[in-house]
């Protein structure tokens, strides 16, 4: 197949432009997002801080509460500071691998993040459908294997993005109109044919709905049991330990979901929305998460307003 003259596989950087239709504006909108990655750094440290420090949390809700904080942390470092480095200093230039880089860490944290928040639902499942049998499941084994498991999967899924991406030529005009790179905004510069690259990003994609389906399970198993059971004050005991969780997984989903109709479907909609709402959903849950958490988990709660005043302790 022929090229172009001005055809490179791999150039040596690409233009970030931001929010398109928001340049004006784009030294104000640094504000909340700096203040939500503050936020996002800070609570999910002191997650991670409170676990490893507080032994009665070590039990499987936890490890897998850390993990998520992990991921957060990762994807908050991937996009927010370049983000702030357009709006604020019009740093718009980024090499070709630290776009793959970003591409690919940004992946991988949203892959990690769907298939953490499905093992914390069964997680939740187990502890309110099966109590008696809850310690004798989910043993620290049994945890290791699915924090293997959960890695493995991402991985599995995502590193094909790196081939599809190198594969491709690009030629002429390489100005992605988004505030970070991910897969379908770079394959969309490429003077080539990206049916494959559709095709895959359609079948990873896919796997979410998997993830949604078992929460979805889970979520209706717990409010049967949860209802089931003798009294309003056990009921509300029980909501309230999933209520977090589900809050979790809402503020995740719902921006990713928004998004995804919003590119397939709202043709009419601004450009400037879809990528405000592509923002929400890398930006959003790694600050909302730890805050969900640390407000509405009694031991974690707790044990943050023993640091926050020794003296009453």
């Amino acid at each position: 197949m022929l090229y172009p003259n001005n055809t490179l596989f791999h150039p040596p950087s690409f233009l970030l432009m931001g929010i398109p239709g928001l340049e004006d504006v784009h030294i104000w909108i640094g504000f909340p997002f700096f203040a939500v990655y503050l936020i996002a750094l800070l609570g999910n440290v002191t997650i991670l801080f409170v676990i490893q420090t507080e032994r009665s949390l070590h039990q499987p809700m936890f490890y897998f509460l850390a993990m998520l904080a992990c991921t957060d942390l990762g994807l908050s470092t991937a996009t927010i500071p370049k983000m702030l480095g357009i709006f604020w200093l019009n740093l718009r230039d980024i090499v070709f691998g630290a776009c793959i880089t970003q591409m690919y860490t940004i992946h991988i944290c949203t892959g990690l993040e769907s298939v953490v928040l499905t093992v914390m639902a069964i997680d939740r499942y187990i502890a309110i459908c099966n109590p008696l049998r809850y310690s004798m499941i989910l043993t620290n084994k049994v945890v290791a294997i699915l924090g293997i498991v959960i890695i493995v999967r991402t991985l599995v899924f995502v590193t094909p993005f790196i081939f599809l991406i190198l594969r491709l030529p690009f030629c002429g005009v390489r100005i992605i109109p988004h505030t970070y790179c991910e897969h379908m905004g770079l394959a969309k510069l490429a003077c080539a044919n990206i049916r494959v690259n559709v095709i895959y990003g359609l079948i990873a994609f896919s796997v979410g709905y998997i993830d949604l389906s078992v929460i979805g399970f889970s979520s209706v198993q717990i409010l049967r049991a949860v209802f089931h059971l003798p009294s309003w004050d056990a009921r509300l005991k029980a909501l309230s330990t999933c209520g977090s969780h589900v809050c979790v997984i809402l503020a995740f989903y719902l921006p990713a979901l928004f998004s995804f109709m919003t590119h397939r479907f709202g043709h009419n909609i601004p450009h400037y929305i879809h990528i405000l709402l592509a923002n929400l959903y890398v930006v959003v849950p790694p600050a909302l998460n730890p805050v969900i958490y640390g407000v509405r988990t009694k031991q974690i709660r707790e044990r943050v307003l023993r640091m926050l005043n020794p003296k009453n302790c």
